[in-house]
Parts: C-alpha cells; sequence; structure tokens
C-alpha cells in the first residue's frame, strides 16, 4: 500500500509548510493562501486515510483487544516523547508546547492525556493535536459500531453526518458543556472514568464487556460531538463524514457495498464538503477553522479529496522509495516539525524567523528552508527507528502474548445486512488476531 504511504507523506510535508509559514515567503503566497490552505488541506487527506484503512485494521484483525493495544502502542510513545522533550529542551519563550490547561496541570495532563482535549475545553498540548481528537473519537465511533454489527452501515453514517454540516452548520452551539471552569474539571473527571473503564472493558477479552466498553466509548463520543465541540458544527461533522466516506470507499473495494453506493456517498459529501464553505466559513466561523477564506476551505476540501482519488488510481503502480519513506515517518513529522523549528530559531537567537528568512536574498532563504528539511527528516527517521519502531513491536508482542494467556471472546454481535454479497477479504501481511499492523499502517495514525 505504497500510494497510502506516499499521500501521507505529502500530507505531512504540507502541514510542516503551513506552519512553517512557507506561503509569506514565496512570490504570489498571499494570493494562494487566500484560496488554498495548506495545512486544512494535510489534515484532511489524512482524515481520508484513516476513514479508508482504521476500519480495515480493525476488521481484518477480528480483534478488538489487539486493534485498542495496537493503536496505543502505535500514538502514545512518539506523543509522550515530543510533549516531553519539546518542554524540557526549549526555553519558555520560544515554547512548542502549553504545558497548562488553565493553570491546572491535571486537567491538562488528564485530558491531553485521553487525547479528547479539543472536545474537552482544555488548551491543546501541541497545536497540531487537536486532529489526535477527531481521531480518538474515530477509534470509538468505529468500536462502537464493531462491536454491536453496525460496522457496515458506513454509508447512513457519511450521509447523515454530512447533511448534518449542511442543516446545521452554524446553529450547533460549541461547548455549551464547559459553563465554568469547575465544569470543564468535572467533564475531564468523567471523561477519565468512562474512557479507562470503556477501554478496559474492550482490553478484557470478554464478549459482553467488549459490547459494553464499545458502546460506552461510542456514545461518550457522540455526546461530545453534538454538545463540546470547539470548531464550528460544519468543520466537526464534515470531518467524520470524510472519515466514514473513506470507509465506504474501503467497502466498496472489498464488494460489500455496491459501488454506485459508494460514488453517490462520496459525491454527496464532497459536494456537501464544498459547499459549507461559502455557506457558513466566514468572519469569526472562518477564523475558528484557521482559514483565510471560504474558497481557502473549499478549495483545500477538493484538494485532499483528488489527491487520494489521483493515488487510489495509481495505487497498482510502484511508488518513488523517497515518497514511500516519507509516508513511514509522518506521524513523526506531523509532530515534530513545530518543535524542531522553534528549536533551530532559539539556537539562531531569532524574535521573529518569518521577518528575518523575509529579509533574506533568495537563495539564502531556500537553503536555510531546505536545511531545517533536512533536519527535520532526520529527526523524524531517528525518532521513528528507535520509537515508533520498537513500541509497535512491542504492542505485537504484547498482544500475541495476552491472547496466548487469555484468548479472547469472539465478538458474536449479528453483522449487518449487507447491500451486496461480501467478497473474499485479502489478509494483509501482519494481520490477525495474533496483533499485526496491516500493510500501510505506518503514516499519521494509520
Amino acid at each position: 500500500m505504497g500510494w497510502l504511504d506516499a499521500l501521507r507523506g505529502i500530507a505531512a510535508l504540507a502541514v510542516a509548510a503551513h506552519h512553517f509559514d512557507l506561503l509569506q515567503l514565496i512570490p504570489f503566497g498571499g494570493e494562494i493562501w487566500l484560496h488554498f490552505d495548506l495545512g486544512l488541506y494535510g489534515v484532511f487527506a489524512f482524515f481520508i486515510v484513516s476513514g479508508y484503512i482504521i476500519p480495515a485494521s480493525l476488521e481484518r484483525r477480528g480483534d478488538i483487544r489487539g486493534f485498542w493495544i495496537g493503536r496505543i502502542f502505535r500514538i502514545y510513545p512518539a506523543l509522550i516523547l515530543t510533549l516531553v522533550a519539546a518542554h524540557v529542551i526549549l526555553p519558555k519563550i520560544y515554547a512548542a508546547v502549553t504545558f497548562d490547561g488553565f493553570n491546572h496541570d491535571k486537567l491538562w495532563l488528564a485530558t491531553n492525556g485521553l487525547m479528547l482535549q479539543d472536545m474537552l475545553g482544555v488548551v491543546n498540548g501541541l497545536g497540531v493535536m487537536w486532529t489526535l481528537t477527531y481521531e480518538m473519537l474515530f477509534y470509538f465511533f468505529v468500536s462502537g459500531l464493531y462491536v454491536v454489527g453496525w460496522h457496515r452501515r458506513s454509508v447512513p453514517i457519511a450521509v447523515g453526518a454530512a447533511a448534518v454540516a449542511l442543516v446545521l452548520g452554524v446553529s450547533i452551539a460549541p461547548n455549551t458543556l464547559n459553563t465554568s471552569l469547575q465544569a470543564v474539571d468535572n467533564l475531564a473527571v468523567a471523561a477519565v472514568l468512562i474512557v479507562v473503564m470503556g477501554i478496559a472493558c474492550m482490553l478484557s477479552g470478554n464478549a459482553m464487556l467488549a459490547r459494553t466498553g464499545g458502546m460506552l466509548l461510542a456514545g461518550f463520543g457522540l455526546v461530545l460531538v453534538i454538545n463540546n465541540s470547539r470548531a464550528p458544527a460544519y468543520e466537526t461533522w464534515m470531518i467524520f463524514a470524510t472519515m466514514f466516506a473513506g470507509t465506504v470507499i474501503y467497502r466498496a473495494e472489498q464488494g460489500q457495498i455496491e459501488k454506485v453506493q459508494a460514488w453517490l456517498t462520496v459525491g454527496f459529501v464532497v459536494l456537501a464538503g464544498a459547499l459549507v464553505g461559502p455557506m457558513y466559513n466566514e468572519g469569526v466561523y472562518a477564523q475558528a477553522t484557521w482559514t483565510s477564506t471560504w474558497m481557502a476551505w473549499t478549495n483545500s476540501f477538493l484538494g485532499a479529496w483528488a489527491s487520494f482519488g489521483l493515488f487510489m488510481l495509481l495505487r497498482k503502480r510502484r511508488f518513488p522509495r523517497p515518497l514511500v519513506w516519507l509516508g513511514a515517518v509522518s506521524f513523526s513529522v506531523y509532530l515534530l516539525h513545530t518543535p524542531v523549528k522553534h528549536f533551530l530559531v532559539w539556537q539562531l537567537g531569532w524574535k521573529d524567523y518569518v521577518r528575518e528568512l523575509a529579509d533574506m536574498p533568495p537563495l539564502e532563504r531556500t537553503a536555510w528552508s531546505l536545511g531545517y528539511l533536512a533536519i527535520l527528516l532526520v529527526v523524524c527517521w531517528v525518532v521513528y527507528r528507535l520509537v515508533e519502531l520498537p513500541f509497535q513491536n512491542l504492542g505485537r508482542k504484547l498482544t500475541k502474548a495476552t491472547n496466548r494467556r487469555w484468548p479472547a471472546q469472539p465478538v458474536e454481535a449479528p453483522p449487518a445486512r449487507e447491500q451486496a454479497a461480501p467478497q473474499p477479504q485479502p489478509v494483509l501481511v501482519g494481520a490477525g488476531a495474533g496483533g499485526g499492523e496491516p500493510v500501510g499502517g505506518r503514516g499519521p495514525l494509520g
């Protein structure tokens, strides 16, 4: 699945370029900024890929416990290293991590530790962590649907979420549960108890407990999405519509649904995402999505889908090894690009790096930018080799050992009625009850 790795690598570079303020340093960058947002393009490309590969990872394992062990060992080691290293190494004036939550360290640790901070009214420890909240909620929903046998109902979920974005784009009030600091604190405590309980149930290996845990997490996630999103409703619901549309593509590819259903669903989601830009993404709402204009929103959203479609059409071709490699280290690139930038700016003693770069001759500016990219990729490769890979392997070993010692009961919920006869599903290398990751599961949260 080199095509997925290549797309993730490009998406990670787009996000890094956005936070590097690349468009402020190139000719006509200001005009591009008004019409296209590199950061939004990158994160929506990630969301499509996650929607495509995460349900496949769970279903091909057939093991909810193995899925969650894999996710925990996939995400947390690199994330914890990034947060701790950035906090310890960088001085406060160049800080990349906000190690605070209303001057309440326990609140910050609890919410960011759950990766639900963006839905709990607490500042993100690292700016890019807001997307991890949506990833975690997607895991909740995928798990809940799987344990009750509704995991193949991706079509109505994707269409329904897109319809909510269209109709209620700015009508759902954000942060309705955060009426006070005490309310935020109470919500954080509740979230810790609910999430720990839910994941513990799914790790238990008991079928009834697994179903209980999956439904608990999915229900809690839905409450947060409906009542407490920080972002405007059209962005929040379009993110989940996009992710489940990615799942729809996977299901059509596997013969689980008719292709005409997939085309109609994806077409509706793409059209809805394009329309919510001119309908809602203006003024204060555009500021809430960190985009300059509605055109930047719409073009970036469409660009992400166009990239996914192009790469999928080329999926049987061999992709350049550097792009595939970049996809392998893309999660580290996503996490580390801002801390590495702040470290270099600190070492150079700059106060405003954009102004410093803008004052350089073009050749020198280009050399500095390429130098930053080279240093970033070296650091990410080291983290990938020394942290990401070893912990992923440890997660696989733990899953195998746990399944040998305490065999998991199959979750025997009846599957949802299929729209088309299922075709044999090829097993990816390393997949199965032993807890191996599917091929292609190496990029950001893939």
